[in-house]
Parts: structure tokens; C-alpha cells; sequence
């Protein structure tokens, strides 16, 4: 998992500005969430979800997020 806030690509999921973060929070518990460049997910460990990012847009539906 990374932590700074410089824009990300890799070769499957276009650019996400690492920025965007700072202004997103938990749809279920509002608090922080975390970014996995990796699976490109933003995580939430309150409420042990991991929300998809794709086409380098975050998807913040319960629906839609992963459980951890």
C-alpha cells in the first residue's frame, strides 16, 4: 500500500489522483479511507470494505465494495 499522494497509472487501470483521497471518506462509517494501489481499491478498516476504482474513478457503493 502507498501513502504518498502523487498520481498513480498502471498497465490495467488509468490515472487516479492519489489527491481525490483526501476528500473521499467511508459511505457506511465516514471516516478515512486508505488507498491499495495494488488492487486498485480505497479501503475502509472500520467498516472492512474495499470500494473499486475503476477507469480511475472510485466506486463508493456498499454494493459494489469488496469485504475484507
Amino acid at each position: 500500500m502507498t501513502t504518498d499522494l502523487a498520481p498513480v497509472e498502471t498497465p490495467d487501470a488509468p490515472l487516479f489522483d492519489r489527491r481525490m483521497l483526501e476528500s473521499l471518506v467511508c459511505p457506511v462509517t465516514h471516516q478515512a479511507l486508505s488507498y491499495d494501489a495494488e488492487r486498485q481499491e480505497l479501503v475502509s478498516r472500520a467498516a472492512k470494505l474495499a470500494f473499486p476504482i475503476r477507469s480511475g474513478i472510485p466506486i463508493m457503493l456498499v454494493s459494489e465494495a469488496r469485504c475484507l
